[in-house]
């Protein structure tokens, strides 16, 4: 039997990305062929993976992703799949993996008429609805509880097609036994001292990331406490505005943009605390890996899985709507304290205490495709 994924863009260091090629992966082990329909694939091809691609020729995001829509509905009348499964919104779908906050809930609550009037707004809008109608059938795995409120106020999605997953971390994040050995010679390998206070960003899209808060937020503490802290940025973005930022901030030497990184987990071991100041985030999977090292987080209350960080008591959660200056306060507290030892105790006990539902998602998900597959079989017989 063959399962099609669906993903606009694949690249190594994007979440959406790791959970697609993470789910497929379990599909794949199940006996399933996996097949991937994208327009481009940034990284190693797994074994056994059949890649086809889109060459867009559209110039517009909107018109990409309506071309990407119809490249989908021709394949799928090239075979017969026992599975559509998609990243991203597109009409004809058997599982969609909402990885995105409601278009529509965001037209309406955040943005006024004229932006509702848009082409953009407009397609994109149109494409969510071929998700989430009320007259289709599509299962949904969504990730936090407002994602399913947001669409159901919109487009009266039944109950049934909602499966929450878990908040899925890769095992590969949990904290190694020799994580002192790690942090040492990470630390000596990027010239920072063991006394040194590191943060550390993790994310690409750096202005979604509210990266310009976290550089603002460094460029407050107090002199004694700014002079040992070091800011590691890893993820890729167009920097230029960000490295210019921290020029004039004063604070260039403090920040290092690292670029996409796939030793991940021994940069969080090496770190003192996670900074995540999102503008826009549905959930925050960084935010789960920070606490399967051990690493204290200070995120804003946007991020889905802000409430995580809360009830593990491993970090500080700063409110909404945002201020600058309350970003800037607390760091300066938390960095001033001797509290990150405690809070990274709090999160290794957390995620030692909810290993089964926090290293779940891919087998969950994929529990849910097979299901579907088997309603669709029935129906056929």
């Amino acid at each position: 039997m063959k399962v099609a994924f669906c993903i606009f863009k694949y690249f190594l260091f994007g979440g959406l990305q790791r959970d697609c090629l993470q789910i497929a992966k379990e599909c794949q082990k199940r006996g399933y062929e996996i097949t991937v329909l994208t327009t481009s694939w940034d990284g190693e091809i797994p074994e056994g993976f059949d890649i086809k691609f889109l060459k867009s020729k559209a110039i517009s995001n909107h018109g990409k992703m309506m071309e990407f829509a119809s490249f989908v509905a021709d394949e799928v009348k090239k075979k017969d799949y026992s599975a559509l499964v998609s990243f991203n919104r597109i009409p004809g779908l058997d599982v969609y993996f909402a990885g995105d906050n409601c278009i529509k809930e965001k037209g309406y609550a955040e943005r006024g008429v004229f932006y509702r009037l848009t082409p953009r707004y407009k397609t994109f809008a149109e494409l969510e609805k071929a998700v989430f109608d009320k007259d289709l059938n599509t299962q949904i795995l969504y990730l936090v509880e407002r994602q399913k409120k947001e669409y159901q106020k919109h487009y009266l999605t039944q109950d049934y097609r909602f499966h929450l997953m878990p908040a899925g971390i890769s095992i590969e994040r949990k904290r190694p036994a020799n994580d002192e050995e790690i942090r040492k010679a990470m630390r000596s390998s990027l010239g920072i001292s063991e006394s040194a206070k590191i943060l550390i960003q993790v994310g690409s899209g750096f202005i979604t990331k509210g990266l310009d808060r976290s550089i603002t937020a460094l460029a407050s503490l107090s002199k004694e406490i700014k002079d040992i802290t070091v800011l590691l940025v890893v993820g890729k973005g167009n920097s230029k505005n960000f490295i210019q930022l921290a020029k004039e901030l004063g604070i260039d030497s403090n920040v290092r943009l690292l670029g996409g990184r796939t030793d991940v987990t021994n940069l969080l071991v090496s770190s003192d605390l996670m900074i995540h100041p999102a503008i826009s985030e549905a959930t925050g999977t960084v935010l789960m890996e920070a606490l399967a090292a051990g690493l204290p987080v200070m995120c804003s209350g946007v991020c889905g899985y802000a409430c995580y960080i809360e009830k593990a008591k491993a970090g500080i959660v700063i409110p909404e709507p945002f201020k600058q200056e309350i970003l800037n306060e607390e760091l300066n507290k938390i960095l001033s304290r001797n509290d990150l030892v405690q809070m990274s105790k709090n999160a290794l006990v957390y995620t030692y205490t909810h290993q089964e539902e926090l290293f779940s998602r891919p087998q969950k998900a994929a529990d849910v495709i097979e299901e579907v597959i088997k309603k669709k079989r029935t129906m056929a017989d």
